[in-house]
This record gives C-alpha cells, sequence and structure tokens, in this order.
C-alpha cells in the first residue's frame, strides 16, 4: 500500500463531487429578479461552490492531507464529505448523499482504469483541479489556495518513480475494487456491463516509452536477463509514436471520462446490498482523522428559508 495516495483520492473524489453539484445547481438556477426565496439563482451556485472549495482547500487541512500515511477507511472517507458537501448553505438529505457519493466513486475508478500509465492518475487530478479553478475565477483568494495546492502536487510527485506510481495505482484499484454501482452513462455508453463491472479496451496504442504486451522477461539478482517468456494478450495493440504523449512538464489534459452528470441507476435486487467496509482504525490514525474533520468545521450560514437546499440532488432522479 502507498503512503502517497489519499492526496490523489481526496482531490479526484472532490473535483466529480464539485461537477456534479455544479450542473444540479445550474439546471435549478432562475434568474435573480425572478427567483422566489426558496429557488436556487447564480449568486447561490457561486457562493455554494465558493463555501466548498474555499473549505476543501484549507491550507491547515492540505499540509495534514499531503504527509505520508495509509489511506482512511471507506467510513470514514465518506464521513469527511458528507461534512465537505454541507461547508455552505446547501442541504441534501441521505438518500441524496448516497447517490452523489455513489456517483463520485465510480466516476473516478472508470479514470484510473483508464489510465494508460499509472502516473497518468497525477494528470487526471490536474484535469480536476484545472476545472475547480474555472468554478473560482471571481475569488482570488480562493483560487490562491488551490494554486498552492497545485504547487504541494508537483512537488510532491513530480519525481516520483514509475514504481512508486505504480504502487499508487494499485492502492487506488484495491480502494475500488468493491464497488460496482450502476451508473446509466455509463450502461448507455456500453463501458460498463449489467454486473456494474467496466468493460476495458483491449486494443490501440500502448503508452510512448513501453513496449507491446506478449512477452515476459526474467531478471537474477544481478539485473541481468535470464529468461523469456512470449504469451498471447488477446488484443490488437500498436506501438505509441511519441507525438501527442504525455508528460508532466508539457501538456497535462488528459480526458478520461470525467464531468460525469448521470442519474444512479441501480437494481431492484441490490438496492439493500451490502459492502463490507474497513472499520477498524488504531489509535493515531483515529487521531489524525479528528485533526483533520476539525478543518471542516461548518459555520453557522444565514438561513435562506425553510425549504431551499433541503433535497438539492432530489432531480437526478428525473435525469
Amino acid at each position: 500500500m502507498s503512503v502517497r495516495t489519499l492526496p490523489l483520492l481526496f482531490l479526484n473524489l472532490g473535483g466529480e463531487m464539485l461537477y456534479v453539484l455544479d450542473q444540479r445547481l445550474r439546471a435549478q438556477n432562475i434568474p435573480g429578479d425572478k427567483a422566489r426565496k426558496d429557488e436556487w439563482t447564480e449568486v447561490d451556485r457561486k457562493r455554494v461552490l465558493n463555501d466548498i472549495i474555499s473549505t476543501m482547500f484549507n491550507r491547515k487541512f492540505m499540509e495534514e492531507l499531503f504527509k505520508p500515511q495509509e489511506l482512511y477507511s471507506k467510513k470514514a472517507l465518506r464521513t469527511v464529505y458528507d461534512r465537505l458537501a454541507h461547508a455552505s448553505i446547501m442541504r441534501l438529505n441521505q438518500a441524496s448523499m448516497d447517490k452523489l457519493y455513489d456517483l463520485m466513486t465510480m466516476a473516478f475508478k472508470y479514470q484510473v482504469l483508464l489510465c494508460p500509465r499509472p502516473k497518468d492518475v497525477l494528470l487526471v487530478t490536474f484535469n480536476h483541479l484545472d476545472a475547480i479553478k474555472g468554478f473560482i475565477q471571481d475569488s482570488p483568494t480562493i483560487l490562491h489556495q488551490v494554486d498552492e495546492t497545485l504547487r504541494q502536487l508537483t512537488e510532491t510527485y513530480g519525481t516520483l518513480s514509475a514504481g512508486e506510481f505504480q504502487l499508487i495505482r494499485q492502492t487506488l484499484l484495491i480502494f475500488f475494487q468493491d464497488l460496482h454501482i450502476r451508473v446509466s452513462t455509463f450502461l448507455k455508453d456500453k463501458v460498463q456491463n449489467s454486473n456494474g463491472r467496466f468493460v476495458l479496451p483491449v486494443s490501440g496504442p500502448v503508452p510512448w516509452g513501453t513496449q507491446v504486451p506478449g512477452l515476459i522477461r526474467m531478471f537474477n539478482n544481478k539485473g541481468e536477463e535470464v529468461k523469456k517468456t512470449e504469451f498471447k494478450h488477446g488484443g490488437n495493440y500498436v506501438p505509441a509514436s511519441k507525438e501527442g504523449s504525455f508528460e508532466l512538464h508539457g501538456d497535462r489534459v488528459l480526458k478520461l471520462g470525467t464531468n460525469i452528470h448521470a442519474a444512479l441507476c441501480r437494481p431492484k435486487e441490490l438496492t439493500y446490498e451490502v459492502i463490507n467496509i474497513q472499520v477498524t482504525q488504531d489509535k493515531q490514525q483515529k487521531e489524525e482523522l479528528a485533526r483533520i474533520m476539525g478543518e471542516f468545521e461548518i459555520p453557522e450560514q444565514p438561513k435562506l428559508s425553510t425549504n431551499k437546499g433541503d433535497d438539492l440532488l432530489a432531480m437526478m432522479d428525473e435525469l
């Protein structure tokens, strides 16, 4: 398990959460001069995103997040996002928060699976942060918070080896391995089977600097190659050209199915399916989590109305 995985997991899931919330707020947006007190306006949308992003990128929280540490349990991480989603005037009921978190996790899981190289998960993270910056263009103070996190990402991950990124990828996949929730957009595009498992491509160019699958090399403890074994990979792979390859110091735009605005499609027989999650933490982890959660203390918000924001994602059922 990699001790460098938590920041990438937190930032990418947070980015997916902000995509969905922004889409739902825009869908309910009413011009300010025509809106009733219980309806959402563009001002409300910006306020919600600003409040959540400001809390998410709190300086002390980010400093704690980037310290080498094991991943938190699914239950503990979910608690963090519950608090984060309610860091503004918006309020979600339990069912809507469940649906939101399911969308977040499945979208990022798919992106991790599609990464041609393990290090590309960092490019996905940069994508999310770039999109988040687009939400707060009119808020220079919050922009500075996000830029500082971008600096920390480059500083922390820019020099890691391919092996270290492979360990990060494995840690992420272990975290996601028991999650097979069906999403309507994925089902419609046939990238997800009816059992919730993703359909991955087995053809096309391999990443620059790598070889087409089909050969296993074995080395001794001196690093000398001692044996070769060939195998049938079952795909249709071709070598990649250097043109269009992605490097961290160059073009870091990598579109891998982000911006998922789909309703969750959960079959009736799986409605109450129990997923086993890790709930055991040692004393040190509990203390660290308590410190992190302390950064998510939610200030008292002015009450705009009795209904506004009570259940923002209820409309997702209509998609």
